[in-house]
């Protein structure tokens, strides 16, 4: 199988290095060895897997000095203070209007479920989410639908280059679509997830000026390495983990799984289409992160594909009503109509969670993990997706033969 992505092996080599850097004492030692490992690369041209290996032990290297940390900060961040400062205050001003967004949502006529639902969803505040909602869409396994991502800011693109489509001037449409997402990401607090969605959704901006693949592992790997400089601690929040392992998943898995159903086969039935691209992408995802979540918590949901098979389609339609409630507060009545159907679908889509939940073996629980054990399943995954490929694509070239 081949990833065609040259930065991915370097996000994973500073991955390795930030780890090692951890329990690193001093810098003296990385500077002894770093300092002739680089003048040793930039002189074996000649030799490109020598140097290549160089290379790659040169970005262990600068991990294990990002892991160190700037012994000047506690918080072991690597830039300027006076630009910490600014972003930070850009930061508390941005909150202060989803303050008053949240206000404006309290004031909807919906129970305290689907209020707890509708904020956690859209603006990213938990504190008004239900003990036992939270539990029902843990247990159920789409947890993540109530932690902004991916999905969540890719609606706020759809619905920008939507309303910008009569510009002319693609350029400044995507550096009006990108200051959007990144005022979102700042006004919801700048999580990990939602960190990682915008950098990825502004090189996918930037890409789409040219001729380039927009949305590759090559783009997460940058996403990762962008991230990991700025903050190397980021590494060990189990929200960074989780969010690149779903979508590193996604991006290998789901080209395979695409071609299990051949494409001409898709392309004449639409509703096929789409429920097999929802299924390939919700067992690409829980691949990649039921590892971390039976390790971290413990647990592990059966019931996975069934409820993003409801949640999924169910929270697009939240998303965009909760952006037309907040657009028509002059229209009290359209007001007043949409917010009447927006707690109708939250209501719904809690009410089958919370059947699916009760059903027989919903959650798999006390599953206990050790660090060894998930390093080798995530190496029996990344064995079986080769071995996956291979199988796939030389079925794939016979349907094409035969075709």
């Amino acid at each position: 199988m081949k990833l065609n992505a040259p930065l991915f092996p370097i996000a994973i080599c500073l991955m390795a290095g930030i780890g090692f850097g951890k329990n690193l004492e001093s810098w003296t030692i990385v500077m002894v060895v770093l300092l002739p490992l680089l003048l040793v690369t930039a002189l074996v041209g000649k030799w490109p897997r020598i140097q290549t290996t160089g290379i790659l032990g040169c970005v262990v290297l600068f991990g294990m000095m990002l892991g160190k940390g700037n012994p000047n900060r506690d918080d072991g961040r690597w830039m300027p203070e006076v630009v910490y400062q600014k972003i930070h205050r850009a930061k508390l001003n941005a909150l202060d209007l989803r303050e008053k967004l949240l206000k404006e949502e309290t004031r909807w006529n919906v129970n305290e479920e689907a209020q707890g639902v509708i904020a956690a969803m859209t603006l990213g505040d938990k504190s008004l989410l239900d003990k036992d909602v939270k539990n029902t869409y843990r247990k159920v396994g789409v947890a993540h639908i109530l932690a902004l991502s991916g999905l969540h800011l890719t609606i706020i693109y759809a619905v920008i280059t939507m309303a910008l489509g009569w510009w002319r001037s693609l350029m400044l449409k995507q550096v009006i679509t990108i200051l959007s997402i990144w005022a979102f990401a700042f006004m919801v607090g700048l999580s990990p997830s939602v960190v990682r969605s915008s950098v990825m959704i502004s090189i996918y901006a930037l890409l789409s000026l040219g001729y380039r693949e927009k949305m590759s592992v090559n783009t997460l790997a940058f996403t990762a390495i962008i991230m990991l400089v700025v903050n190397p601690r980021s590494l060990y929040n189990v929200g960074f983990q989780l969010s690149f392992a779903a979508v590193l998943a996604i991006l290998v898995l789901n080209p395979l799984f695409s071609k299990v159903i051949p494409l001409h086969v898709l392309q004449r039935h639409r509703w096929l289409r789409f429920w097999w691209g929802l299924t390939t992408v919700s067992v690409s995802a829980q691949v990649g992160t039921a590892p971390l979540v039976a390790y971290y918590f413990g647990t592990f949901s059966t019931y996975f594909l069934l409820s993003n098979y409801i949640v999924v389609p169910l929270a697009s339609a939240i998303l965009y009503l909760t952006l037309a409630c907040l657009m028509t507060s002059w229209w009290i009545g359209l007001q007043a109509w949409l917010v009447a159907l927006l707690g109708c679908i939250v209501g719904t889509m809690n009410w089958i969670l919370e059947v699916i939940g009760a059903l027989p073996k919903s959650c798999v629980e006390g599953i206990n993990l050790s660090t060894l054990q998930l390093y080798l399943i995530y190496i029996l995954i990344g064995s079986l997706v080769v071995l996956l490929s291979l199988w796939i694509n030389s079925k794939y070239v016979k349907q094409l033969t035969e075709v």
